[in-house]
Formats: C-alpha cells, structure tokens, sequence
C-alpha cells in the first residue's frame, strides 16, 4: 500500500500561480499512476489530471487543460500539480491518489487517497 501526503495548498490571488506536492511512501513509486482531483463545497470529487507511471503520459479535465501542468519525479517519490492563471472557481480541496501502474488505461478506479491540501483562490 502506498501512503500520500500533499502540500503547496493555501491562499492566493486570482491570476497567480501555486504549485501542489504530493509525497508517495510505502511502495516503489514507479508501480502507480498518479492523479490529482479536488472537490467543491457539496460536491463529490472530480477528476483534475493524470500522469502514468514514467511520465510519458498525461490527461487533463478541459476546465484546467493549458493552466495546470502534472508531473512527476520517480527518484523524489513524488508528484506535483503546477497551477497557473488561477480563478476564484478553482477554490477546493486539492486530493493526491494513486492507482496500480496500467489500471488507470483499464478504467479502473484510484485506490489510494491522500488526505487533500485547500487551495483558496480570491478575486
């Protein structure tokens, strides 16, 4: 089982940038894909971005697509979110997670959740 741990979240003005981390523990790193998802006030949480497991492919929600960028750095064990030309609608609950290297091209679900970072977006 892999152990996830965000940071980076906080308060920032519309138009800035931040950039989240997300450090994996537990398991050799290279054996998940990764995502980011957030949620909204009332809302379930929904999909943000993916990067598989060497970096070499990403997807992204068309909300966030040509601002946020995923990566990832396999000898840090960890994967970020940067977020630039931020707005006020990307307020949320930023969620770090992690599925079995390939599962994510099967359509299987994320099975390891980290306990999400809030990033505040002020206009």
């Amino acid at each position: 089982q892999v152990q996830l741990v965000e940071s980076g979240g906080g308060l920032v003005q519309a138009g800035d940038s931040l950039r989240l981390s997300c450090a994996a523990s537990g398991r050799t790193f290279s054996n998940y894909d990764m995502g980011w998802f957030r949620q909204f006030p009332g809302e379930e949480r929904g999909f943000v971005a993916y990067i598989n497991w060497s970096g070499g492919s990403t997807d992204y929600a068309d909300s966030v697509k040509d601002r946020f960028t995923i990566s990832r750095d396999n000898a840090k064990n960890t994967v970020y979110l940067q977020m630039n030309s931020l707005k006020p609608e990307d307020t949320a609950v930023y969620y770090c997670a992690a599925l079995k290297r390939g599962d994510y091209e099967l359509g299987r679900e994320f099975a390891y959740w980290g306990q999400g970072t809030q990033v505040t977006v002020s206009s």
